[in-house]
């Protein structure tokens, strides 16, 4: 027997390196360094663009003696939390390091990399390059020469300099850097970042930064700095910190924003600053962890402060709201159309309240949520509560709020009510599918009048003519096809993109085959000589059989999907917007 063991190639090191998406996260590991070793500030500079200068890191934490730097900093992959557990010892911060690879970071960057660590009276100072791996076999055989001598028992820290930095790689900016700094650490005390000489500010976020001051009649001098974000990624806790004599009191406030309905919980999560009221300093519990209860100078403030950030964030984003209001309504128009004005006015208002406070939700989500109000609205009960407001004397104020009251009421019971019902719908509609004695027949007029579970954008369909009558009805042109007396299952019209769907569906029972791929395309085949816009297939059965074509061998815009698929997507939609509605989802 001969015992063998695996071997570390010193290519390791790099791509260990390479774990990066960019220069400024690799900086960013460093930075996760230096919390954990305790530090109280990190200094970053960085060169200008094109230019030999290094990258250079420092913090003051607690640094690495030489017994550290051997058996902990050294050992590759070696988790900490393990050796010191979650929290560090000092400053009982929550540790960030996890894979033990952070200290190849800045071999993304840099050719060359030199770390000098003060701890307990003594300097430890190393240097490996890109070189010196690639000059050895084994990791564990790489030759680091490590100098240590004395210093001033008073130093404490880390540096990090990264030098002859990689060619082909953007140079890291500062601006960048700031901001992925202040998503993990603006929030932090006791823990100052410098980059190139300014310290981590409100400023630093991507948006428009606003600052104001005033003068309030009780609390006295008052300075606001708020930021509306409009980065993708997500600030770490958002709102506004409350600062008095320098010091931040109690968590971010939204000073009543978070409480109002019409205001986006979304945009919530996009507003970042602090306001400085030192005149609020005898409201402050002991524990400096909040502000006394019903104290009447934040209300002061508070008064003064949301209606300025509320407009600036409306803003900042109400021109994007109104862009998802516009895209929606050009889908719904010709239902709106139907409805008297007084009535298109509240169903305006309506969509308007859902994008708002739905801000931020995928289009997929809100749509089926404004279609299914508006189906209430088409309904007598709900109609009559709009008529009953519509007639309301304007000088009769208190019918007026009465009839506003139910209305909002009946919007939001009706809402839930029409989704209850249809999920009961698609109940049944399952179960008749689940029959093998199902005809198509049957589908086709259960469907006909319930066209929603194919999807809210299908909401205008012909149904129940040949395809020579669809030709001839929609594009005022005489068919002359060879299969004239023939038609498909349902052919819409067009939807909000101005396309026609043909939807062709077999018995639940019955497995697709080629045969009716070939059905379906040879309608469209038919149709498309008579006009110019785009026809969409979808081709529905019980199951996809063996010979169906794969889809990337199948026509543009043809779709096969099965039942059972068009009805869980249904279900899906409906129970979410039921949990929204704070009602009882179905199973």
């Amino acid at each position: 027997m001969k015992e063998i063991a695996f071997q570390v190639d010193t290519r390791l090191a790099k791509l260990l390196s390479e774990n990066y998406r960019s220069t400024e996260r690799a900086l960013k590991e460093l930075v996760d360094n230096a919390w954990d070793a305790d530090a109280s500030s990190v200094n970053i500079f960085l060169p200008e663009p094109m230019t030999d200068s290094p990258i250079i890191i420092y913090d003051n934490g607690s640094g690495m003696t030489e017994t550290e730097l051997l058996k902990e900093y050294l050992i590759i992959a070696s988790d900490r939390r393990k050796r010191r557990g979650n929290i560090t010892a000092l400053k009982r911060r929550k540790v960030k390091g996890k894979k033990g690879i952070g200290k190849f970071a800045g071999l993304m960057i840099a050719n060359s990399m030199q770390l000098e660590t003060w701890s307990r009276g003594r300097i430890c100072e190393f240097s490996i390059s890109i070189k010196d791996f690639e000059n050895a076999t084994d990791i564990e055989e790489l030759p680091i020469n490590l100098f240590v001598k004395d210093c001033d028992s008073e130093m404490q820290g880390t540096k990090i300099t990264l030098s002859d930095l990689i060619h082909g790689l953007v140079f890291p900016s500062p601006e960048k850097i700031r901001q992925l700094l202040l998503q993990e650490y603006g929030r932090e005390e006791g823990f100052v970042i410098n980059v190139n000489g300014k310290i981590l500010g409100i400023d630093d976020i991507q948006g428009i930064y606003n600052e104001y001051h005033e003068k309030l009649p009780s609390v006295g001098a008052v300075t606001l700095q708020f930021t509306v974000s409009n980065q993708k990624g997500k600030l770490k806790q958002p709102g506004i910190s409350i600062r008095v004599g320098g010091k931040v009191v109690g968590r971010p406030d939204f000073f009543g924003l978070d409480k109002e309905e019409d205001f986006p919980p979304k945009l919530l999560e996009k507003i970042y600053g602090e306001v400085e009221v030192d005149g609020l300093f005898d409201h402050v519990t002991s524990d400096w962890g909040a502000l006394v209860e019903n104290s009447e100078l934040y209300h002061e403030v508070a008064e003064y402060v949301r209606p300025i950030i509320k407009a600036k964030v409306k803003e900042e984003y109400g021109r994007e709201m109104g862009l998802a209001q516009a895209r929606l309504k050009k889908r719904i128009n010709e239902r709106l159309a139907h409805l008297p004005e007084y009535k298109r006015q509240y169903a305006d208002k309506a969509i308007k309240s859902i994008l708002g406070r739905y801000y931020g939700e995928p289009e997929a989500k809100v749509e089926p949520m404004v279609e299914v109000l508006l189906d209430a609205l088409e309904r007598t009960d709900y109609r009559a509560i709009l008529d009953y407001i519509h007639e309301a004397e304007h000088s009769d104020i208190a019918k007026l709020a009465e009839a506003l009251s139910e209305f909002g009421l009946a919007e939001l019971a009706i809402v839930a009510e029409q989704a209850k019902t249809r999920l009961e719908f698609l109940d049944r509609f399952e179960e008749l599918c689940n029959k093998d004695d199902t005809e198509e027949n049957v589908v086709h007029s259960a469907l006909e009048k319930c066209l929603w579970v194919f999807g809210v954008k299908y909401s205008i369909f012909s149904s129940n003519k040949t395809l020579k009558r669809q030709v001839e009805s929609y594009l005022n042109k005489k068919y002359s096809g060879q299969r004239e007396s023939k038609r498909p299952d349902l052919l819409m019209s067009s939807n909000f993109a101005n396309e026609y769907l043909l939807i062709e569906f077999k018995r639940p029972s019955h497995s697709l085959r080629y045969k009716d791929y070939q059905q379906a395309t040879a309608y469209r085949n038919d149709f498309v000589p008579y006009t110019s816009a785009e026809m969409k297939i979808l081709l529905v059965g019980g199951k996809r059989g063996q010979d169906l074509p794969p889809h990337y061998n199948r026509e543009p815009n043809t779709e096969v999907v099965i039942f059972d698929e068009i009805i869980s997507n249904a279900r899906n939609q409906l129970n979410w917007l039921l949990k929204e509605l704070g009602g009882e989802a179905h199973a």
